[in-house]
């Protein structure tokens, strides 16, 4: 793509255009990087404004911009007051159930009229689709909820593993993507999927010092559940409990149903209308309580949520981070608990042990060099295996760039069945190590004895000074004193003779954390790792 430079007011524009009366933090940064020229990554809390940013670089840089979402709808919806404005853009939908929309983003991208053309992951598993794309010239390509295009995130999608296939066919424009939660191993896997090329990382506005951040512990689960539900019981306004199982979301909702808590449960378990229902009846405020697994959230828009609550640790701060943003959007105040019993956690590392089997790498890739598939179902027929388990080692195999994903999946130029599993077993190793320590930071958030709210936020990179005196151990004057002996700043880049290279992120009394590239989160005692020179500062 040439590389284009717009020069533009983007505080007047977004007056102009979205009404705004002041841009937020991290706003006109992101657009100025993308009116530069550069592929750029953009981390900002929930409620923060993100649609905006490819709203007011898409106005400025003129011609198309792609967007792809999982919530194609709620960006039509965000995107009709442009339609609408006097000086209107067109915005349609790349749809295969819409024709109308699908004819008038045909002729926006053949002909490169100004505009938006939304379209979900799922579409790029259409040829002609691609073919389409290829044939245009896009002026940004617009990336939301690119946590998706992670397996660290919640709720991967493997159909955007073709994303940066369509990106190069469509002459490489810059690459816009947008995200509320993304940690450093997350924020690393989308620039490496995405091949984004040196981005400007725009991260900040994560913390919310509306939300009341307590944990408490149990010994044992019959106590904890009792108190559990106690708590919901007694709450004030519209609320979440984030549990474990399908199992324990239908118990749960059923006992808070007697007690006359208006409650529903919410899982993958229940069919497409049913999730629907639940989600309309909660955002209506007919329901007050949604009793919910991981699949609740996404899309969620309700200002007014005065309570999350965990039944059990999520398996990474990246899910809990995420799950908690939902309350208190509205600016008010809002709690924020997390019900733990360490013994819980066993879960989260036996799953974190898991993975792709070697074996399963060797069914995918010989599939692959025999078949050449189209897509997922294609190769799960092809390889005997589950979806579910092609998607994880097709993951692996795309990490390790041995295969490479257009109409068709292909191995690389100049690699082999035997190579491609080797090198794709490899990345699993190390993935396998990065997800035990990100269940084990789990642990150390509910059993930290500072301020919590400077252990999260230096968890996503953000300096932050407390005590914040809106959490359990500050407002119970619990808070530990900050760590003295502190040889490397946070922040700052180091090496380890077994670990390798990491980012120092923060101090807690006698040690340290340091996420490594490859194997994640270490908590490393401070004087030992001096004292025997392990580690020393990146050169």
């Amino acid at each position: 793509m040439d590389d284009v430079r717009v020069s533009v007011d983007v505080a007047g524009l977004a007056r102009e255009r979205l009404a705004f009366d002041s841009l937020r933090p991290g706003q006109e940064e992101s657009v100025r990087a993308v009116l530069e020229g550069k592929d750029t990554l953009a981390v900002l809390a929930t409620g923060t404004g993100k649609t905006a940013i490819y709203q007011l670089a898409g106005l400025a840089l003129g011609g198309v911009t792609v967007v792809v979402s999982p919530l194609v709808a709620l960006q039509r919806d965000q995107l009709r007051a442009l339609s609408e404005h006097p000086a209107g853009v067109e915005v349609a939908e790349l749809n295969a159930s819409d024709s109308a929309g699908r004819r008038m983003a045909h002729d926006m991208l053949s002909n490169d009229r100004p505009g938006f053309v939304l379209l979900s992951p799922e579409q790029l598993t259409h040829p002609d689709v691609l073919d389409l794309l290829a044939a245009s010239r896009p002026r940004l390509v617009a990336v939301d909820e690119a946590h998706l295009v992670s397996e660290w995130g919640q709720d991967f999608r493997p159909d955007y593993l073709r994303l940066s296939a369509a990106i190069r066919a469509m002459q490489r424009p810059p690459v816009l993507a947008l995200t509320a939660t993304a940690a450093p191993p997350v924020r690393k896997e989308i620039i490496h999927r995405l091949e984004m090329r040196d981005p400007a990382v725009v991260v900040g506005g994560f913390d919310r010092p509306n939300l009341n951040l307590a944990v408490f512990t149990f010994a044992d689960d019959e106590t904890k559940n009792r108190r559990l539900l106690s708590h919901v019981r007694s709450s004030r306004g519209p609320g979440i409990v984030y549990v474990a199982t399908h199992r324990h979301a239908e118990d749960l909702a059923h006992e808070l149903a007697i007690a006359g808590v208006p409650a529903q449960a919410y899982h993958a378990g229940l069919s497409a209308k049913q999730r629907r229902e639940v989600q309309d009846s909660f955002l209506a405020d007919h329901c007050r309580v949604v009793v919910a697994t991981i699949a609740f959230g996404m899309g969620i828009d309700k200002p007014g949520i005065r309570w999350v609550s965990h039944a059990e640790a999520p398996g990474s701060i990246d899910a809990y981070y995420q799950e908690i943003g939902r309350a208190g959007r509205d600016g008010e105040p809002a709690d924020i608990e997390l019900f733990y019993r360490h013994a819980n956690l066993g879960l989260n590392r036996f799953f974190a042990s898991g993975g792709v089997t070697d074996a399963d790498l060797l069914a995918v890739a010989t599939a692959i060099d025999e078949h050449r598939p189209a897509d997922i179902p294609e190769l799960a027929a092809a390889s005997g295996l589950s979806p579910a388990r092609v998607e994880r080692a097709l993951g692996r195999l795309t990490d390790a760039r041995v295969v490479a994903i257009s109409h068709r999946f292909h191995l690389a130029a100049h690699v082999d069945v035997d190579r491609a599993v080797a090198a794709a077993s490899a990345v699993e190793h190390d993935r396998r190590e990065a997800a035990r320590s990100r269940v084990e930071m789990m642990a150390a958030y509910a059993e930290y004895g500072g301020c919590r709210r400077e252990w999260l936020l230096s968890y996503f990179g953000e300096q932050y000074d407390g005590p914040c005196g809106n959490c359990d151990n500050d407002l119970a004057g619990r808070t530990a004193a900050p760590a003295d002996d502190q040889p490397f700043p946070v922040g700052s880049r180091v090496t380890h003779p077994t670990f390798g290279p990491g980012q120092v992120e923060h101090y807690t009394g006698n040690a340290m954390t340091v996420l490594f590239d490859r194997v994640g989160y270490k908590e490393l005692r401070t004087a030992f790792m001096i004292h025997n020179h392990l580690l020393k500062s990146e050169s």
